[in-house]
């Protein structure tokens, strides 16, 4: 492409995960063509790698009303809402029809490594604002092209950035190095060649949220398997252990999400898992058995383990909006305006209220962050938030501020969420003298009612959503 269209430029849309395809879906409701960049070879990507964990959101609440508007037509009916679909699921029976109906406004293969405006780096004011946005990307094949754009919506996710091991926000030292040893996502265990790799041995989990919970069941249940004898968690925490730490449980609004907390802390009362608390990694060495050994900033040595199980979180990846002027809180690399909103350090889950086209803005008029890669380094997205967050966003686009402002969603409060902040300071119950652990790193057995207690295929777990 020589020059930009004479004809308005569509909206492109990076990243044809959940977010990215409800953008284009409310986009073509506003009557703006959009276009849709993905990394991919398919729709959903991102979720097609985390196949085998269950959401704990139901289908009621993961289907874009939009989006299931566009897909009417051609016969499709939204599974059952109240029952809870697998990343499998949401990608095959949701995504990838969505992507169909698209049709040729999804290009697969396409990588973005680049966002400017048409002939203006960020340092330049003159005439900024008239020029339409180039988005470079390469194709799967190596070549490079470019496309014009009148907005552009970042909806990529985080999923290909996961935060490291390290508590210093750095990889550990011998991170790298032990890199076969260590994995940053949730083990698929009915995988014969993943079980064989976690069967009997002894594995650290490092990471307090849905994903480390979901991943100690897992083990759990591997344990207690008729193969699996001798398998052991190590669940590394930054943090004591409170009332908190297991999220919302019998009291959570989304009930599979309480129960995966206490299928975690079934897994440490039962004694398929010792937890670490107090413990932030600043190294990770190999012993004379070739085992790795996890060393603390205060020097403290772990027992050797055979496997690392890294679940800290995520980052948004912002190299290729480099040119763009983004105004993003300089904690959580989040937009400004929403940062506060879902600082893990002043919100539990359930206090972020809904948001839209306003808080997702930037200096330079234009540009969203939607999904996922909203939230920065803040953890716990659902679904619906980042539906809502489209639908404003479009409305936005299209002009409509009195549809972009009503933003109207009901949230269920959810269990405490566990943050980078949060991992650094003790919870009030704790402060108050009421937590049940030290700040030192110390192994804790746990005790909880029987009933209490859930197995890993009762507790859907990955209601957050990714790209």
């Amino acid at each position: 492409m020589n020059a930009p269209a004479t004809t308005e430029p569509p909206v492109v849309v990076i990243g044809a995960g959940p977010a990215g395809l409800a953008a284009a879906a409310h986009l073509l409701d506003q009557g703006i063509e959009p276009l849709v960049l993905e990394a991919g070879q398919k729709a959903g990507a991102a979720v097609r790698e985390w196949t085998h964990v269950r959401l704990f959101s139901t289908w009621g609440e993961v289907v874009d009303p939009a989006a299931e508007k566009l897909l009417a037509p051609t016969g499709w009916t939204r599974p059952d809402p109240a029952t809870y679909p697998s990343g499998g699921d949401w990608a095959e029976q949701y995504l990838q029809p969505l992507a169909d109906v698209l049709g040729d406004r999804v290009r697969l293969g396409a990588a973005v490594t680049g966002v400017s405006r048409t002939g203006r780096d960020r340092i330049v004011d003159a005439g900024r604002e008239q020029q339409p946005f180039v988005v470079h990307f390469t194709r799967a094949d190596g070549r490079e092209e470019r496309v014009f754009a009148r907005s552009v919506i970042d909806a990529s996710g985080t999923w290909a950035t996961p935060s490291p091991a390290g508590g210093s926000g750095l990889p550990a030292l011998g991170e790298r190095a032990a890199a076969n040893r260590i994995t940053y996502r949730v083990p698929d265990l009915k995988d014969p060649a993943v079980r064989t790799r976690y069967a009997g041995k002894r594995t650290a989990v490092i990471g307090s949220g849905a994903s480390a919970f979901t991943t100690l069941a897992y083990l759990a249940d591997l344990a207690k398997s008729k193969n699996g004898a001798g398998t052991k968690g190590v669940w590394i925490l930054r943090r004591g252990i409170s009332g908190s730490t297991f999220g919302g449980g019998e009291a959570d609004q989304l009930p599979a999400r309480g129960a995966l907390g206490l299928a975690a802390k079934a897994a440490v009362d039962e004694g398929h898992a010792d937890a670490v608390t107090g413990f932030r990694t600043e190294a990770i060495e190999r012993d004379t058995d070739d085992r790795l050994v996890l060393v603390g900033e205060d020097g403290r040595r772990l027992d050797a383990v055979d496997e690392v199980i890294v679940l800290t979180g995520f980052r948004p990846d912002l190299s290729f909006l480099d040119e763009l002027r983004l105004g993003l809180d300089e904690r959580l690399q989040a937009p400004v305006e929403l940062a506060p909103l879902i600082d893990p350090n002043q919100h539990s889950c359930g206090t972020v209220y809904p948001h839209g086209h306003r808080e997702l803005s930037h200096p330079e008029p234009g540009v969203y962050l939607v999904g996922m890669k909203s939230y920065g380094r803040a953890p716990t997205f659902l679904a619906m938030t980042g539906y809502e967050q489209v639908r404003s966003v479009a409305a936005a686009i299209a002009g409509d501020l009195a549809s972009a402002d009503r933003v109207e969603l009901t949230l269920p409060e959810t269990g405490v969420c566990g943050g980078a902040g949060l991992f650094d300071a003790p919870d009030a119950a704790e402060a108050d003298g009421g937590g049940c652990c030290a700040p030192v790193p110390q192994l804790v057995q746990l005790s909880a009612p029987a009933a209490a207690r859930a197995s890993a295929e009762q507790s859907p777990a990955g209601g957050c959503c990714g790209s």
